[in-house]
């Protein structure tokens, strides 16, 4: 059978990539390929290196050779939504969907969120509800008090912000992403570090009224790479501490003006 031609690409898929060595051992970037090649519509998979200092990047190049479609991206390490971004300014299909490395929310799950853009919405998110399989006792606890105290200060009808699988038409995504506070007083990272750039994301949609929708998708912890975890207690501030800053700019009025790029 002869290779699909399209004339313009339906599906982006852009994956952040931070010392991801472990993750990629486990062949996570065969399972994305394995499915993306069976499925109809055109796509292309942009992998975001953000500036990784393990075999990530050859991991990454050598897997690209064997297999059309993906591309490698190679910045500064700049964090996750500085990354993220790079590959969505990157993005030619229609639809950008952005998904985490390590595959806790397996790339199956597609399928799931692209029929609601055809019912007219702007941005459809993955979600694990409540439950968080794969974490420790103590980590569900906090997840519970973190989903609780957010949505007690903003965005009190979404359940699940912080699942690394997000879909966007790619323009409602070229014009958020550049209002994110954390671009724009971006500087260069240090380390590994968590983010809560998802909660501003999605703030910034309501406020701008774009329509979304939360959809379940299975997930499970599936990642072994080094160095995530080990300040959970600091992690956990600091993304209390970014929504707070939310709030915080909204009531300063910093979202009032819609300034498109």
């Amino acid at each position: 059978m002869g290779a699909k031609v399209f004339k313009k690409i339906f599906l982006s898929v852009v994956i952040p990539c931070y010392n991801e060595e472990a993750n990629l051992n486990r062949k996570v970037l065969s399972q994305v390929a394995d499915y993306l090649k069976k499925q109809s519509y055109s796509w292309e998979v942009i992998i975001s290196d953000d500036g990784s200092t393990d075999q990530s990047k050859k991991l990454v190049q050598n897997f690209i050779k064997k297999h059309p479609g993906f591309t490698v991206l190679e910045n500064q390490h700049g964090g996750k939504p500085y990354a993220v971004w790079q590959g969505i300014k990157k993005a030619k299909g229609e639809v950008v969907l952005f998904t985490d490395m390590d595959q806790s929310t397996p790339i199956r799950e597609t399928a799931k969120l692209l029929p609601y853009f055809d019912e007219g919405f702007d941005i459809v998110i993955g979600s694990r509800g409540v439950e968080r399989k794969g974490f420790p006792l103590y980590r569900q606890l906090a997840s519970l008090v973190f989903l609780s105290l957010r949505r007690l200060l903003v965005l009190p009808n979404i359940k699940d912000t912080q699942c690394g699988f997000k879909a966007f038409k790619t323009g409602v995504a070229r014009e958020l992403f550049p209002k994110l506070s954390v671009l724009k007083n971006w500087q260069e990272a240090s380390g590994w570090r968590v983010t809560a750039f998802d909660v501003e994301l999605l703030y910034l949609a309501k406020k701008f009224d774009y329509q979304i929708k939360e959809v379940l998708v299975d997930w499970q912890d599936e990642d072994v790479a080094v160095g995530k975890n080990k300040s959970f207690v600091k992690e956990s501030r600091q993304m209390l501490e970014q929504i707070i800053n939310v709030k915080k700019n909204d009531w300063r009025g910093k979202y009032n003006q819609q300034n498109p790029i």
